[in-house]
């Protein structure tokens, strides 16, 4: 290695965790792929990874802060290299990658090969169909080697805001504590925020139980980890192609899932769990989820409830609990459940490690692109079944995502202006109340910046 400057180095790096072991013929089609159209987006990927620690949550920001940032697959007779030319110099100690760096950055090209080569349609796998979609996501995490067989019921996937106050950090990082105590796994999009707490809580929790296998999986996509990179407790990470296959790999591998305070992707992910939980299908699932935040985020969770209870009906509450200010009733509740859980899957001779009989249906499963004119054209009403609003308003919720922390969606926006949502008055009306509500607490920023609304609601 060569360092070149105090804050970039070159360097030429070794796998850590996957793609150690390779035939001639592997290493040909890694090279192949990484090269073939796929540079660009390895190359952000690559760069968010290495950036672990940074206060910038925007691509376009890290690329003019290391413009000359690149990434080449080498070929050796033992397997392959990775190339990096002027790559973070935080990255590296004493001249040499950090581990966690080191095994994110290779987690990345490994699923990205993957998806590439094998999950296409009319390859190995038919994409128009919900099956064909689900065991896709399957494959995916299997070659990631999370479905782990030999372990009962206990991996908790948390959700919530990748900016958050000090005080709602703390308190996800209490929750993750007490569910460590109980040798509860984590389970999170993979960023800072909510989604780092609860790991950091259960780490120190697991290090006190002299817990053998500590699990804190991070599942992310493409076009999010190029804008949030994995947090370092992170110890198996996985990139689905996109954000609904992402959200099914939660819910197919997870055994309960926390909803702690978020933003604009909080409440895209809530519309999507209630959605699949609220499907007749899906009424006997053993299925736990907990909405909590401390004292301050009461207003918070009640702007939700209200949201959900006005936009998809008073049944919807039968799906979630909300725990405020009581990380150690969280817990206990969780635990309590993985028991009913684990009854409920050998009952049905269901897995343990993937929740093959969870029915999602074929409208939450398809990519949904936030162009203009596809948010132009969703169908926010409420003449029209539960399940198909909660899609439409997830799919809202996306686009915004997508405006705010992605790259092509804040291209877009400044192309082409903002969103245009149009449909029922009352309807928009509530989804402009709760934006707003979120632009006031500051749920709608990115480091550093004061948020412009990326959508204009047309009645």
């Amino acid at each position: 290695m060569q360092s070149t400057n105090n804050t970039a180095i070159n360097a030429l790096v070794s796998p850590e965790g996957s793609l150690e072991v390779l035939s001639q013929h592997e290493v040909n089609r890694l090279r192949k792929t990484s090269s073939d159209g796929h540079h660009e987006i390895l190359r952000n990927c690559a760069l968010a990874v290495l950036s672990c620690g940074s206060p910038i949550d925007d691509t376009t920001t890290m690329l003019k802060r290391y413009p000359d940032f690149d990434i080449e697959v080498m070929q050796r007779d033992r397997g392959i290299l990775l190339k990096l030319t002027q790559a973070p110099a935080d990255a590296f100690v004493d001249g040499e990658m950090i581990r966690g760096m080191r095994e994110h950055l290779f987690a990345v090209l490994r699923d990205l090969v993957y998806v590439s080569n094998e999950i296409k349609p009319g390859l190995n796998h038919d994409l128009t169909t919900s099956d064909g979609i689900s065991d896709a996501v399957f494959h995916i995490l299997r070659n990631a080697r999370v479905l782990r067989t030999n372990l009962p019921p206990n991996l908790i996937v948390c959700w919530g805001g990748h900016s958050i106050p000090r005080e709602e950090y703390e308190y996800s990082k209490d929750v993750g504590y007490h569910l460590g105590l109980r040798e509860l796994d984590i389970c999170t999009g993979c960023g800072p925020g909510a989604m780092k707490g609860p790991m950091k809580g259960a780490n120190v929790a697991h290090a006190k139980q002299r817990t053998k296998l500590r699990r804190y999986i991070g599942i992310s996509e493409p076009g999010i980890i190029a804008a949030e990179a994995p947090n370092p407790i992170v110890n198996e990470l996985v990139i689905m192609p996109d954000i609904e296959k992402r959200l099914e790999a939660f819910v197919r591998l997870g055994h309960g899932i926390i909803v702690f305070p978020g933003g604009v992707g909080t409440a895209e992910e809530i519309l999507y769990l209630l959605g699949v939980l609220s499907n007749p299908e899906n009424q006997h699932q053993s299925f736990p989820v907990i909405f909590t935040g401390p004292e301050c985020s009461r207003a918070y969770f009640e702007q939700i409830d209200d949201f959900i209870v006005t936009a998809l009906g008073e049944q919807m509450r039968d799906y979630y609990r909300i725990i405020i200010n009581n990380p150690v009733e969280v817990a206990r509740s969780m635990k309590r459940s993985m028991r009913e859980v684990k009854h409920h899957r050998i009952k049905h001779k269901d897995a343990f490690y993937f929740n093959w009989r969870l029915k999602i249906d074929d409208v939450f499963q398809q990519p949904f692109h936030p162009t203009h004119q596809a948010m132009s054209e969703l169908q926010l009403h409420r003449d029209q079944p539960v399940h198909l609003l909660a899609a439409n308003l997830r799919r809202a919720f996306s686009g915004i995502v997508a405006g705010n922390v992605k790259e092509s969606g804040i291209q877009a926006i400044k192309e082409h202006g903002p969103f245009r949502l149009q449909g029922d008055k009352a309807l928009l009306r509530l989804l402009d109340k709760l934006l707003s509500a979120f632009s006031q607490q500051g749920r709608m920023k990115l480091a550093g910046k004061t948020y412009n609304p990326c959508y204009r609601l047309i009645s």
